[in-house]
Formats: structure tokens, sequence, C-alpha cells
């Protein structure tokens, strides 16, 4: 296409590569991937799942996989800073929209949502999920696990461990890990969970890198502790915004102070350069508690160093080879 063609989002003949436009016109995808329902040739799907809810608290991140798109907008002219290669050159990377589900019969969300996505990737491409709240990662981890075998380890980023226990298998953002790891879906034992700092008790034998140690022993610890519990275990990535702290991510449900910097949370990302990623969320993005959209543009952030992790681990390099 022209150089100075605009609407990338829809017009776009290939799925590889950067081209620049207008950062603040045109039809907006997240990073203005070509929109298309057509998996033909396409390595990662982004999905957005606008599910809000599960939510405890405040509602609205039902409106977050569209922020995030908007906000990536002012990434997509170039290859993100610091990253070796431009993670496009290497995934043909498509926005597939958003995954529907009839908000009226609730108690057949999860097994919407779960159906939705493993059409998906049992077609080959691997998926990057934007939400939506953070209960929308348990009928993911369900269709991954169908497609890579159970049970897998779990790259969880929160200011909560979302394992609290419940007698009943509900629809909540706070229980979802409880009932994967009670399920067999994740195996808390390789799993990590970074940036905690709310109060729970009962691990479930999770390893836990809280707050509190990220900032007092710094990036390389965590990433060298994390990657010791992960081991070269299939991994799915989970990211709840309100890992960062409040400061950096004020437009989210249920916001907890002296959370992980932008900074710190994308360093440990690339700093896990080489673990076996196999799936990938940003959750819990509510924009109308937003500043600036500084929320948003920090799940855009971080679901691109998603798509750089993933190109780097080691399956995309037999691919590639």
């Amino acid at each position: 296409m022209d150089k100075h063609d605009s609407d990338h989002a829809i017009a776009r003949e290939s799925l590889y590569g950067t081209t620049p436009e207008p950062t603040y016109a045109g039809v907006t995808s997240f990073m203005r991937r070509k929109y298309t329902k057509d998996l033909t040739g396409v390595d990662v799907a982004v999905l957005g799942v606008p599910l809000d809810t599960a939510t405890t608290n405040r509602p609205g991140s039902r409106f977050g996989p569209r922020a995030i798109r908007n906000a990536s907008t002012i990434m997509a002219w170039e290859r993100p800073y610091g990253m070796e290669f431009d993670p496009f050159d290497k995934l043909a990377v498509a926005d597939v929209g958003d995954c529907y589900f009839d908000f009226g019969r609730p108690e057949n969300v999860p097994d919407e949502i779960e159906a939705h996505a493993f059409n998906i990737i049992n077609e080959g491409p691997s998926l990057l999920t934007l939400g939506g709240d953070h209960f929308i990662a348990y009928p993911l981890l369900k269709a991954h696990a169908s497609k890579h075998g159970a049970p897998l380890s779990l790259l969880h980023f929160d200011a909560h461990s979302d394992t609290w226990s419940d007698e009943d298998d509900r629809i909540d953002h706070g229980t979802m890990f409880y009932w994967a790891a009670r399920n067999g879906i994740v195996d808390p034992a390789t799993s990590v969970q970074i940036g905690l700092r709310t109060t729970n008790h009962d691990t479930l034998g999770f390893n836990v890198i809280d707050a509190d140690t990220v900032h007092e022993k710094g990036v390389a610890a965590v990433v060298e502790q994390a990657r010791r519990h992960l081991g070269d275990r299939p991994v799915y990535v989970s990211f709840d915004i309100d890992c960062l702290d409040p400061s950096f991510a004020p437009g989210t449900g249920t916001p907890v102070c002296g959370g992980l910097s932008s900074h710190q949370a994308m360093s440990i990302l690339r700093g896990l350069k080489g673990i076996d990623v196999v799936g990938m969320d940003v959750v819990e993005v509510a924009p109308a508690y937003d500043v600036g959209e500084i929320t948003a543009l920090a799940a855009a952030h971080l679901a691109m160093e998603m798509l750089y992790l993933f190109a780097c681990s080691p399956r995309r390099e037999t691919e590639d080879r």
C-alpha cells in the first residue's frame, strides 16, 4: 500500500510490518493491524472480551478493549524503543474484533468465551486478549489448556492474588485462579504472581513476588526468580493493569497503592525473553476512571511487550527455522 494511505486497519494488505499513518485519525485497531476474521497465515490474533459483570468494585472494563486499541495508535508508527526487532516483522498479527456473548444470559458467558477463544487457537493463531475484567482469564485458560495440555504455568501480574476460595463455581474476578488451580488448569508450583499487595494467607502454592519485593530487590532479581519457577514449561501470561500503582494506572476497578511502575512491569516482561509463551491477556482497563488515557496507554505498551516476548519464545524460534 502507498505510504500515504490511511485506515490501515481495513486497507492493509500484508499482516506484517509497521506502516505509519496519522495517530489522531483513521479507523482504529490494535496497533493499526488489519481487522479481519480470516485467520489464514495469522500468528497472533488480537481479541477483545468486553465483559465487566464479574467485577467486585467499579465496573467499566467492558470498554477496555476499545480504549486500549485507541491508545495504541499513538505507538503504531514505529518499533517500540529498546526492542531488538519490530515484533510485526516476525509476527503476522491481526485484530479479530471482539468476542460476542449474550449479556442477558450471564450463566452462558464463560462457555461462550472459552469456545470463541478455542475456535481461534485451534486454527493455529495464538491469542493476545484485551479485557474486560479479569474473570475472562478463566475461560481463556481453559481454552489454552485444551489446546496445549494441562496444567499450564501462569505468569500473573496483579495487585490481588485472585485465589480467594468460594464453594460455588461462580463468576467472579477474584476467584478464577483458585478454580484454575483446583481444577488442574494451572500448576501453582511452576507459576508466578508478581506485584501482589493485598492480603490472602492461602497462596495455594503459587510462587508470590509481592510489590514490596519488586521495589526492594529490583527487576533483575525478580526476573531471575520468575524464570527459575517457570522453567521451560508452556506459560500463559495474564496482566491485570491494577498491578501498576494508581499513579500509573488510575483507570481500573480495584486500584491499590504501592504498585509497580510502568517501567518496572515492562522491564520484567522484557527480561523474561525466552520463556515459552502460549497465550496472553491484558485486563481491567476501565477508561471512565482514567486520566489522559494513561492507563489505556500503559496497557497498550504492556501488550506490545507481550508480543515481543511471544516473538522471542522457543516455539517461535523453532517455527521460524
